[in-house]
């Protein structure tokens, strides 16, 4: 039934969980029994071309349940946590106008709390950016790490990878304050009801083996090859995604399909461990097992009995 006027402060649902757990595909069963729509909060879906790498459902498995925040960039341009926070609160306002209920569907933990969660976002600033990065391709990680323990300790523990950072270090040089003190606390922004798919470990390498060696079926190499022509490399978040970054060393003659396939596999398993650890952390998620028959029923109930 659409959501009536008195009830516009039933919780947004927000359906999470590891990638290859069928998430998707519970965020449409919940919008046709809810009457609602669906937002994208996986980050490598809003690029578009990007759609076997990405697992993207396509538009009959959508089942006529509008999505947003699909398909909205180019592989050239860069992700923003903070832009994804405004467009989909937005999203969330104009599906709710509508008399629909909104819900969220993705594995990027990040950009989950983002829309979610009481959560301020540093400004940027794009010569601090560059010089940082200069730095970077000049001496390497390890005496920007330094600086950042120096500077905000929290972070340096926390942050593995150049870009994190160095945006810890761009925020601390252009605020003064830590980048951890911006950490979102695990308050809601408004009601909010967030469903966890529960998948086997063991369970779950064997199906991510099996959706990559799919993905090459169906033509991974090709449309990594596509992007490639549109710019891929240029965009530094499209050209490093799972799948794209080690089928561009196909392209380059540095790997052959199946190495980088399994590379691919590897890859993807440990993302998926790194997820299940992110939302495994949030104790308001409410778990379901992904492969339970009475899955949608369950969900749609827990919708059904979460207070305005």
């Amino acid at each position: 039934m659409p959501v009536s006027s008195e009830d516009a402060s039933l919780p947004v649902i927000a359906v999470v969980g590891p990638t290859g757990s069928g998430k998707s595909d519970l965020g449409v069963g919940l919008a046709l029994a809810l009457d609602g729509e669906v937002i994208n909060a996986d980050a490598l879906q809003f690029y578009r071309g990007m759609d076997i790498g990405t697992a993207k459902i396509s538009v009959d498995e959508r089942r006529g349940v509008p999505h947003h925040l699909l398909d909205i960039m180019d592989v050239t341009q860069e992700a923003s946590v903070a832009d994804f926070q405004a467009d989909c609160r937005r999203a969330i306002a104009e599906i709710r106008s509508r008399g629909k209920r909104p819900i969220l569907v993705g594995g990027s933990g990040l950009y989950v709390r983002a829309a979610l969660d009481v959560l301020e976002f540093p400004g940027t600033d794009s010569a601090v950016r560059k010089a940082l990065e200069e730095e970077f391709d000049a001496d390497g990680l390890a005496p920007l790490r330094a600086r950042l323990e120096h500077v905000d300790p929290v972070s340096a523990a926390r942050l593995g990878d150049a870009r994190r950072v160095i945006r810890a270090l761009e925020v601390h040089q252009l605020t003064g304050r830590p980048f951890s003190s911006f950490m979102p606390q695990r308050q809601y922004f408004q009601p909010a009801l967030q469903i966890g798919l529960s998948v086997d470990r063991e369970v779950l390498r064997e199906r991510l083996a099996l959706r990559v060696h799919r993905m090459v079926d169906a033509g991974l190499l090709e449309e990594v090859e596509r992007l490639d022509a549109a710019g891929l490399r240029k965009g530094r978040t499209a050209s490093r995604a799972l799948g794209y970054s080690q089928f561009l060393n196909v392209l380059d003659n540095r790997a052959d399909v199946a190495t980088a396939a399994e590379e691919t596999i590897v890859a993807t398993r440990q993302f998926a461990r790194r997820q299940l650890t992110w939302f495994r952390a949030d104790p308001r998620i409410t778990w379901f097992d992904w492969h339970d028959p009475e899955l949608l029923s369950k969900a749609v109930a827990a919708a059904g009995e979460q207070p305005a």
